[in-house]
């Protein structure tokens, strides 16, 4: 029995901070209070460590413990606001959810669609993943220590079992506790071991979504010892059993999760998620308990292209480059999720209805605007809109001097975060206000740089880095106009033009990005990605780290950071890489690529095919979107190309070269496609129309294993010794 709280003594010590409302429940470890942050003016969940137990822990553990957990920074982990120790009240203090806790609601309704099911699991393994990756084991996953936010799972009390833990096992007897609870424990941590690792966190989330689809626990018994002692005798009933419709895949997916020796488990919680999303899991029988507008989650937006409503159609980087700055802003936000530029540039001219368009995006929301510039005037309207009723959740019009973008701009990101009630860090809110260059001239040039820069084609990037040049020619310190300069040298040096000259100019720029805003997360990118073209890897990880940790949701560092792992012969922590881009850009084919020939390396046979099928499906709903995406054509040619399916390679082949004959990497990615086939002629008539298209890139012809059958070939050799 655990000793009350003195609530009078407590409000006491708190008096300066807190205002204590009421008793919102308690269990094992703490009593929850509704409380006011006084100083932030928020109302906050105030947790208590129960008295007996906070002695036994003392503050120092508790709080450095707790202040590991308060860096996690994700969509799906409750933040972690405050901590501290009051006058011997050891407490940590979180957002207050208006909501319940998934234990409410499996006490309430036992089994949840499977959809449901599915969602809330991938969405628990992405967080216990980013945790993971941080070096943090929460130790007591449970349903208890998930909240449901307005349909989203939120993870909550990382840090606390892993402080309790530490107190030592015969302390925890005499305060009546044990770290982590008996139906959801790992093997592993039922045995007493404290060396933990992330799969014990996969086996106690695998056992959630067991009882989440069957409404039974995997195992029961009389006491917490038969319970725990079953786990290492016993094998559950399969899910399929007790609830027939359970897909296989879902079902391999949590057994395998579930497996008695970590060894036998996923390697990552990612690897887990993505195999539970692996096949189709709507059933006829769910189906009717699903919301009529399928979308993912409240907390989801799409930023479709404005439209340019001036006289001049050449505004029309001026449109599009404003919807971009608004999608990175809101791309901070770890509690938001943002569709990638590249999928809602999907509809750019297009009249498709909103709902069409959030069902197509897997988003609730679509903010929609257009821009009429007039010298120096502008006239912009935004409207946000709810998927579900077509409803208006806001919308705003602004006449104001274009000096005034900027501040247009954060209002929109601002307006959003309010409409959605979005919960911001500190670091967030510091990211979204971050300051851009004052220059509306200067700034005007870089978004012209940006426009080129997306059509990632040569002379496009030769423009590119023009515009940049310019943008820096007005504002010296503009940060990141040499972060794009840098970024278009290494694309051309990476696809088009492997001179030393390219190379030097990515690493001057990067090094100059830098040296302006070592805080700005795309200037690491930029370095990374420039020295690890010029081989310097252990640089260029440092640089990749970096850029994660100031920006936790920015797709290119993990993505770029894979790729030069790859590059490395690191392909075990590209796969890490890969995972974690792919978690960041669902939609993102090319990370789904890279991510199954890094598997492909290992031989791992199976993660590679699940990642194949991963990657040609989301090439398949790229096409869907937007048919003329000549590089998705492209690149699910080549996955049929090595299925040994010679005709829908052929045919995805030919229509890329449609929709864009003369791209120089298009062609040789076709020639690569043709060469795997042993169609030898057409592979270096393809190759032979890159290379006058001015592809320069001789290391890849001569190392490239896809042309290995062609090595011997005189035109072959002509070609290699004319670059």
């Amino acid at each position: 029995m655990q000793t009350p709280l003195p609530l009078d003594r407590l409000r006491e010590a708190l008096v300066r901070t807190y205002t204590i409302d009421r008793e919102l429940g308690r269990g094992g470890m703490a009593t929850v209070y509704l409380a006011q942050d006084i100083k932030h003016d928020r109302v906050v969940a105030l947790k208590v460590l129960h008295p007996d137990l906070a002695a036994s822990l003392g503050p120092d553990r508790f709080l450095r413990e707790i202040h590991l957990a308060a860096r996690l920074n994700h969509p799906h982990i409750l933040p972690l606001f405050d901590s501290g120790d009051a006058e011997g009240f050891l407490y940590y203090v979180m957002p207050y959810v208006e909501g319940e806790s998934l234990r409410e609601r499996l006490d309430r309704e036992q089994q949840l669609p499977i959809e449901e099911a599915v969602h809330h699991g991938r969405a628990i393994a992405s967080a216990l993943d980013y945790a993971h990756r941080q070096n943090i084991v929460h130790r007591d996953v449970k349903p208890e220590n998930v909240m449901l936010y307005e349909g989203e799972a939120m993870v909550m009390d990382f840090g606390i079992a892993k402080a309790v833990s530490a107190v030592g096992s015969e302390t925890l007897t005499q305060t009546g506790m044990m770290v982590g609870t008996p139906a959801y424990v790992s093997p592993e941590q039922a045995a007493g071991e404290t060396n933990l690792d992330g799969r014990s966190d996969q086996y106690s989330l695998a056992c959630m979504i067991y009882e989440m689809i069957t409404g039974e626990r995997p195992f029961s018994g009389a006491t917490p010892q038969a319970i725990m002692a079953k786990r290492f005798t016993e094998m559950p009933t399969p899910l399929s059993s007790i609830r027939r419709e359970v897909p296989e895949s879902v079902e391999k997916a949590v057994m395998r999760a579930m497996a008695t020796e970590s060894t036998g488990r996923y390697t990552t919680s990612a690897q887990f998620g993505q195999a539970l999303g692996a096949g189709s899991i709507t059933t006829p029988s769910d189906t009717a308990s699903l919301p009529k507008a399928v979308v993912s989650a409240a907390k989801s937006v799409a930023v479709l292209p404005f439209t340019n409503m001036s006289n001049d159609p050449d505004n029309e980087y001026f449109t599009d480059g404003m919807a971009e700055e608004i999608i990175n802003a809101l791309t901070k936000i770890q509690s938001l999720r943002v569709t990638s530029r590249t999928s809602s540039f999907s509809f750019k001219g297009k009249n498709d209805d909103i709902g069409e368009i959030g069902k197509k995006l897997k988003v609730s929301t679509v903010l929609e605007g257009s821009v009429r510039k007039m010298g120096n005037r502008l006239r912009i309207t935004a409207q946000l809109v709810n998927v579900a009723d077509g409803s208006n959740l806001w919308s705003a019009k602004y006449d104001r001097e274009i000096e005034d973008i900027f501040a247009i701009q954060d209002d929109i990101s601002q307006a959003i975060v309010v409409a959605l009630r979005v919960i911001l860090t500190e670091g967030e809110k510091k990211q979204i206000e971050k300051a851009r260059t004052e220059n509306v001239q200067a700034y005007d040039y870089y978004l012209r740089g940006r426009q080129y820069f997306h059509q990632l084609r040569r002379k496009s990037l030769e423009y590119a880095r023009q515009m940049f040049n310019k943008a820096i020619e007005i504002d010296g310190d503009y940060a990141r106009a040499y972060a794009g300069v840098a970024d278009s040298c290494s694309m051309l040096y990476t696809y088009f033009d492997a001179r030393d000259f390219n190379l030097r100019q990515a690493d001057i720029a990067s090094d100059r990005a830098l040296e302006l805003e070592p805080e700005l997360a795309e200037a690491h990118v930029a370095r990374g990605l420039a020295v690890s073209l010029s081989k310097r890897f252990d640089e260029a990880e440092k640089e990749f780290e970096i850029a994660m940790k100031l920006d936790p949701k920015l797709f290119e560092a993990p993505y770029w950071y894979g790729r030069a792992l790859l590059s490395a012969g690191r392909s075990e922590e590209a796969v890490r890489m890969f995972e974690r881009a792919s978690g960041l850009r669902p939609e993102e084919f090319q990370a789904a690529t890279f991510l199954a020939q890094a598997y492909d390396i290992l031989g791992m046979n199976a993660e590679r095919d699940t990642a194949l099928r991963r990657a040609m499906k989301l090439m398949e709903e790229r096409l869907e979107l937007n048919p003329d995406d000549a590089r998705a054509c492209n690149l699910l040619s080549a996955q049929y190309a090595k299925l040994g399916d010679s005709d829908r390679a052929v045919q995805f082949a030919k229509r890329s070269l449609e929709i864009d004959p003369d791209d120089p990497v298009l062609l040789y990615n076709v020639s690569c496609t043709y060469a795997v086939m042993g169609m030898s002629d057409e592979a270096l008539n393809c190759l032979e129309r890159a290379v006058d298209k001015g592809f320069g890139h001789k290391e890849w012809i001569d190392n490239d294993p896809d042309f290995d059958n062609l090595r011997d070939n005189p035109r072959f050799k002509a070609l290699s010794r004319a670059i």
